[in-house]
């Protein structure tokens, strides 16, 4: 008898741990969705092929597309049957801010995971990762950072590649100026202007605007890989249960067999609206990440 009366104390007392641990891990995010059938996803203009702008203030991309299934999954559990997506977009300066305070509910871009933005933010499991490489024109005689001695160099306010030129200025002892743009359309503008005489990026980013340029031959991706980065969806450091959510609903896409589908789509094919074709092979660190699905900050990707 005291056996059986000790069974449910336990069932009891395990059952008011799970309802007490239920209130305290309340979704502000999923709550929001379920109360107003509506969601924030924060884009970029010029990310292609990852979050960029097709006109008419509509926006796609590889980062985009996964947010969309994301979400869809999320509509399903919660029971809605329609779920309304507003896009707003963001830049490398504002997004993080915008996350932090509500107005962007789920970041689908070009965000690098890093230790100093996880004091902020949170980010989902890694699903692409990237290299920041050097696009310079084809002509210009350019093939590493060490012949970067006296040029401009182009970056995006706001992005970790302006770190990165300092840390590789310094260890290179190469003397160069940093020229920035406001996004990584006009980055690539001062560029093709001859403004700046290199862009230092996401391999992917610049790959897209060359393949979006009047005259793609006439530029080219050279150098070292200055970095092998993580890029991730990013969302609210004070709702676990939705990272939760949004990650298993990663997984769910990962074990469809999706994600080389995406790769394609995005990379591989003619994309709109230009049907341009970026042209960047998966890479094998971004098909170890859909194998071992992880949050891993760029920190970790550097110790090895």
């Amino acid at each position: 008898m005291y056996i059986k009366q000790l069974k449910i104390r336990l069932v009891i007392s395990a059952i008011s741990i799970l309802s007490s641990l239920n209130v305290q891990a309340a979704s502000p995010v999923l709550d929001k969705i379920k109360t107003t059938g509506a969601v924030t996803m924060g884009v970029r203009e010029s990310s292609i092929p990852m979050s960029y702008t097709t006109g008419d203030s509509r926006f796609d991309g590889y980062h985009v597309e996964i947010c969309r299934m994301i979400l869809s999954d999320i509509k399903e559990k919660l029971g809605l049957p329609n779920l309304r997506i507003n896009y707003q977009p963001v830049t490398s300066q504002n997004r993080v801010p915008l996350v932090q305070n509500g107005t962007v509910d789920i970041e689908c871009g070009s965000t690098t995971n890093n230790a100093s933005r996880a004091k902020d933010v949170s980010f989902a499991n890694t699903l692409y990762v990237e290299e920041v490489r050097i696009a310079v024109k084809a002509n210009s005689g350019i093939n590493a950072i060490a012949q970067l001695a006296g040029k401009k160099v182009a970056t995006t306010t706001g992005t970790t590649s302006v770190q990165l030129l300092r840390k590789h200025e310094k260890a290179n002892n190469v003397d160069f100026d940093e020229v920035f743009g406001k996004d990584h359309a006009d980055s690539f503008l001062l560029l093709e202007s001859g403004r700046a005489d290199a862009f230092v990026m996401d391999g992917s980013i610049l790959a897209g605007n060359i393949a979006n340029s009047r005259n793609p031959k006439d530029f080219k991706i050279v150098g070292e890989v200055l970095s092998t980065e993580p890029i991730a969806i990013m969302i609210r450091k004070d709702d676990p249960e939705f990272k939760i959510a949004v990650n298993a609903a990663i997984a769910k896409i990962v074990a469809s067999g999706n994600m080389p589908k995406l790769w394609d789509k995005w990379f591989l094919k003619p994309i709109p609206p230009k049907n341009i074709t970026v042209g960047l092979e998966l890479s094998a660190a971004t098909k170890n990440a859909w194998t071992n699905l992880n949050d891993k900050p760029v920190e970790e990707y550097q110790k090895k």
